[in-house]
Protein backbone atom coordinates (compact mmCIF):
# COMPACT_ATOMS: atom_id res chain seq x y z
CA UNK A 1 0.00 0.00 0.00
CA UNK A 2 1.29 3.43 -0.86
CA UNK A 3 1.44 6.16 1.72
CA UNK A 4 -1.32 8.76 1.99
CA UNK A 5 -0.56 12.48 2.01
CA UNK A 6 -2.18 14.00 5.07
CA UNK A 7 -3.26 17.64 5.13
CA UNK A 8 -5.22 19.86 7.48
CA UNK A 9 -8.25 19.08 5.31
CA UNK A 10 -8.13 15.25 5.55
CA UNK A 11 -6.13 14.54 8.75
CA UNK A 12 -9.09 14.16 11.14
CA UNK A 13 -11.06 12.09 8.64
CA UNK A 14 -8.17 9.66 8.02
CA UNK A 15 -7.01 9.35 11.64
CA UNK A 16 -10.49 9.34 13.15
CA UNK A 17 -11.63 6.05 11.67
CA UNK A 18 -11.33 2.58 13.20
CA UNK A 19 -8.04 0.80 12.69
CA UNK A 20 -4.41 1.84 12.83
CA UNK A 21 -2.95 4.91 11.18
CA UNK A 22 0.77 5.66 11.32
CA UNK A 23 1.77 9.24 10.64
CA UNK A 24 5.25 10.35 9.53
CA UNK A 25 5.86 14.07 10.08
CA UNK A 26 8.71 14.94 7.70
CA UNK A 27 10.24 17.58 5.41
CA UNK A 28 12.16 17.26 2.14
CA UNK A 29 15.18 19.15 3.53
CA UNK A 30 15.51 16.76 6.50
CA UNK A 31 18.24 14.16 5.94
CA UNK A 32 16.98 11.64 8.51
CA UNK A 33 13.45 12.01 7.07
CA UNK A 34 14.67 11.22 3.56
CA UNK A 35 16.66 8.21 4.82
CA UNK A 36 13.65 6.92 6.80
CA UNK A 37 11.22 7.19 3.86
CA UNK A 38 12.16 3.85 2.18
CA UNK A 39 11.78 2.01 5.52
CA UNK A 40 8.34 3.56 6.02
CA UNK A 41 7.35 2.69 2.45
CA UNK A 42 8.49 -0.95 2.84
CA UNK A 43 6.49 -1.25 6.05
CA UNK A 44 3.40 0.13 4.30
CA UNK A 45 3.72 -2.65 1.72
CA UNK A 46 3.96 -5.31 4.46
CA UNK A 47 0.86 -4.03 6.30
CA UNK A 48 -1.93 -3.30 3.80
CA UNK A 49 -4.45 -3.24 6.68
CA UNK A 50 -2.74 -0.17 8.21
CA UNK A 51 -2.95 3.36 6.81
CA UNK A 52 0.48 4.97 6.46
CA UNK A 53 0.18 8.74 6.28
CA UNK A 54 2.78 11.41 5.68
CA UNK A 55 2.60 15.05 6.78
CA UNK A 56 4.98 17.44 5.01
CA UNK A 57 5.67 19.85 7.87
CA UNK A 58 6.67 22.60 5.44
CA UNK A 59 3.39 22.47 3.53
CA UNK A 60 1.27 21.66 6.60
CA UNK A 61 2.72 23.96 9.25
CA UNK A 62 -0.63 24.24 11.05
CA UNK A 63 -0.76 20.45 11.55
CA UNK A 64 2.82 20.38 12.81
CA UNK A 65 1.94 23.17 15.26
CA UNK A 66 -1.29 21.45 16.36
CA UNK A 67 0.67 18.38 17.43
CA UNK A 68 3.64 20.38 18.75
CA UNK A 69 6.09 18.74 16.35
CA UNK A 70 9.49 20.16 17.27
CA UNK A 71 11.78 17.54 15.73
CA UNK A 72 11.42 15.55 12.54
CA UNK A 73 10.91 12.90 11.60
CA UNK A 74 8.27 12.25 14.24
CA UNK A 75 6.26 9.05 14.10
CA UNK A 76 2.74 9.03 15.52
CA UNK A 77 0.47 6.00 15.88
CA UNK A 78 -3.30 6.44 16.02
CA UNK A 79 -5.62 3.53 16.73
CA UNK A 80 -9.39 3.84 16.53
CA UNK A 81 -9.07 7.64 16.58
CA UNK A 82 -6.83 7.74 19.68
CA UNK A 83 -3.17 8.83 19.57
CA UNK A 84 -1.35 5.96 21.28
CA UNK A 85 2.26 6.84 20.41
CA UNK A 86 4.26 9.85 19.28
CA UNK A 87 8.03 10.09 19.25
CA UNK A 88 10.63 12.03 17.29
CA UNK A 89 13.43 10.21 15.51
CA UNK A 90 13.77 7.89 12.54
CA UNK A 91 13.14 4.31 13.57
CA UNK A 92 15.12 1.36 12.26
CA UNK A 93 12.92 -1.11 10.40
CA UNK A 94 12.90 -3.58 13.32
CA UNK A 95 11.76 -0.85 15.74
CA UNK A 96 8.99 0.27 13.36
CA UNK A 97 7.78 -3.33 13.05
CA UNK A 98 7.90 -3.67 16.85
CA UNK A 99 5.85 -0.48 17.24
CA UNK A 100 3.24 -1.83 14.83
CA UNK A 101 3.02 -5.11 16.78
CA UNK A 102 2.59 -3.23 20.07
CA UNK A 103 -0.14 -0.98 18.67
CA UNK A 104 -1.94 -4.02 17.21
CA UNK A 105 -1.91 -5.73 20.65
CA UNK A 106 -3.35 -2.76 22.56
CA UNK A 107 -6.60 -3.30 24.39
CA UNK A 108 -8.36 -0.15 23.23
CA UNK A 109 -11.07 -0.46 25.87
CA UNK A 110 -8.33 -0.34 28.51
CA UNK A 111 -6.62 2.60 26.74
CA UNK A 112 -9.89 4.57 26.71
CA UNK A 113 -10.45 3.83 30.41
CA UNK A 114 -6.95 5.09 31.23
CA UNK A 115 -7.53 8.26 29.18
CA UNK A 116 -10.88 8.86 30.85
CA UNK A 117 -9.31 8.48 34.30
CA UNK A 118 -6.47 10.84 33.47
CA UNK A 119 -8.85 13.36 31.90
CA UNK A 120 -6.88 13.71 28.66
CA UNK A 121 -9.44 12.37 26.21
Amino acid sequence: MATVTLTAENFDEVTGKDGIVLVDFWASWCGPCVRFAPTYERSSEKHPDITFGKVDTEAQQELAAKFDIRSIPTIMAVRDGVIVFSQPGALPESALESLIEQVEKLDMEDVRKQLATSGTE
